[in-house]
């Protein structure tokens, strides 16, 4: 009798992923607003400047892998490259983040763009919008290791603590250790110019492939990342909180690859994870209170890594706010955030 109830939930539980599968497959598309011009290489992951005093001349951040000729494009809401805000001649620049109002000294903050230089072992520091090198040519990272493969950064966000200002780098790498996968580093600024402070290393990994999208959610002091093939692992942000793991969840929701992970920040609390099922070119959506799958939609990209959200409005195109997501042409798909048919409570 147990052996047809374990055969009966085993032909449950597969045809719960046929379904899925198929579902997926037949999802409706949700047609780009625009698609941003293509870069030379090859494209990542995205950011999001949200320019205060002029929401319409915000700007796109986006990452180009190429050993030798990689950057960081910088696009304006039409989807245009801005060439005197994009940074080239990198090292395979990998993932990006951004955060405001980092303190340079007692008088002075910036809004700054963080991204992961991978050939060289470096996260690199600019500040917003002059884009001028805070850095002195970048942070080595992962310095304690003493394999060169488990140095090299890929996944990277930035956490701001809302109470003390201070600003962190969350650090992921292309290959690494089934625990502390990650690094955590505080970003310092005095008199010598900027340093970054290590000040936690944090994290299981399932060792079935890699660890790159990271995302912070600032308000409630998580962070999470994609373990690719197992689930999406959430800790506390804040080091002071500690290291244990607060849930890995969604697996059941993902034909293979888990990718990019973007938070959409709504009152009260509200909003969704919108996080990137690569290999079903789709993405799928969850509660971001309790972390609870809701849905998954087709935006019409296919192999989709990095992607990025906010529900600010910018200008009349994006009035409800912006989806960017990347897609394997070489190019960025913005999305009006409406059209994702999001529900905040």
């Amino acid at each position: 009798m147990m052996y047809l109830k374990e055969s009966n939930l085993s032909f449950l539980g597969l045809l719960i992923v046929v379904c899925f599968s198929s579902c997926v497959n037949n999802l409706p598309e949700i047609s780009a607003t625009l698609i941003s011009e293509q870069t030379p290489n090859d494209t990542d992951d995205p950011a999001i400047w949200i320019n205060k005093s002029n929401s319409e001349e915000s700007l796109v951040f986006g990452t180009d892998k190429d050993e030798i000729n990689g950057g960081i494009y910088a696009f304006n809401l039409d989807g245009e490259i801005v060439k005197s805000k994009s940074i080239t001649g990198l090292s395979y620049p990998n993932n990006v983040d951004i955060a405001y109002d980092f303190r340079l000294n007692d008088s002075t903050k910036t809004d700054i763009l963080i991204f992961t230089e991978r050939e060289k072992n470096l996260i690199r520091l600019f500040s917003i919008p002059d884009m001028k090198p805070l850095d002195n040519g970048g942070f080595s990272v992962f310095e304690d290791e003493t394999d060169f493969q488990n140095r090299r950064p890929m996944g990277i966000a930035l956490y701001s603590q809302p109470i003390s200002n201070e600003i962190f780098a969350i650090v992921s790498r292309k290959i690494g250790p089934l625990k502390n996968y990650l690094y955590q580093y505080q970003l310092v600024s005095d008199s010598l110019g900027v340093r970054t402070k290590l000040v936690r290393t944090f994290g299981d990994f399932s060792g079935k492939k890699e660890i790159e999208a990271i995302a912070v959610d600032n308000e409630l002091g998580f962070v999470y990342y994609s373990d690719e093939m197992h689930c999406i692992r959430k800790y506390y942000a804040d080091p002071r909180q500690g290291d244990e793991e607060l849930g890995c969840f969604g697996s059941e929701n993902f034909k293979r690859d888990i990718e990019g992970i973007s938070i959409a920040k709504y009152e009260n609390n509200s909003g969704f994870l919108i996080v990137s099922d690569q290999q079903a070119h789709s993405f799928s959506v969850f509660d971001r209170k309790t972390n609870t799958f809701i849905k998954q939609i087709n935006l019409g990209t296919t192999e989709t890594d990095g992607c990025e959200v906010t529900t600010v409005p910018l200008g009349n195109i994006f009035s409800t706010g912006l989806f960017v997501s990347m897609n394997d042409d070489k190019t960025f798909y913005f999305h009006d955030l409406n059209l994702l048919n999001l529900k905040a409570e």
